[in-house]
């Protein structure tokens, strides 16, 4: 099974109020990035997602409740940048072709076995449908907890652990189903 390690939490919603950009800014900026990455965001345009969310947190940050969650908050924030930027793609693609990056380098063994699994990964995540994708992605890779997650989704809190629940079952039969098709255990699987 793969196993993850959720980061360290950012500061709480308490604290958000009383801190200034510059601190919010870069406590929660990875996690804005991964979420974005994960949402979809191409990687060559990902800075700019990052850049729109924390624009909106700029010019909101003064006005937020500080009951709020704010890692809920940039979550929503980040699900809606991201969602722009895809749909900003699919408009460009159907315009221009895109043309394969190639890659003269190989990759040492174990950087290929991350770039494997996060491939993985990204497929599986396409995979799902956007309600699973967007708990999982919370949950297991982000390390929200389940309130936090019915927050950020606006959802109840049952409906999150359903949801949890049902990715998590198709992430194992995905797994299984590579190791299955592939006659042996993926690397970044032992």
């Amino acid at each position: 099974m793969l196993k993850l390690q959720p980061p360290i939490p950012g500061p709480g919603p308490e604290e958000h109020a009383q801190r200034g950009f510059a601190t919010v800014y870069y406590a929660y900026f990875d996690l804005v990035w991964r979420i974005l990455r994960r949402l979809g965001v191409p990687y060559d345009q990902l800075e700019d997602a990052a850049q729109d969310v924390f624009l909106v947190l700029h010019r909101r940050l003064p006005g937020l409740d500080p009951q709020i969650s704010l890692r809920s908050w940039l979550f929503g924030t980040a699900r809606r940048v991201a969602s722009d930027f895809r749909r900003g793609l699919r408009r460009h693609e159907r315009r221009i072709q895109a043309f394969a990056v190639v890659h003269t380098h190989q990759p040492r063994e174990r950087d290929a076995e991350r770039a494997e699994a996060a491939e993985f990964v990204q497929r599986f995540l396409d995979s799902l449908d956007n309600d699973k994708r967007m708990v999982f992605i919370l949950a297991d890779l982000e390390g929200f907890t389940a309130p936090e997650i019915s927050q950020a989704l606006d959802v109840k809190l049952n409906t999150v652990y359903s949801r949890l629940r049902a990715a998590r079952a198709e992430f194992e039969r995905a797994i299984a189903e590579t190791e299955r098709t592939d006659g042996r255990q993926a690397a970044w699987n032992r």
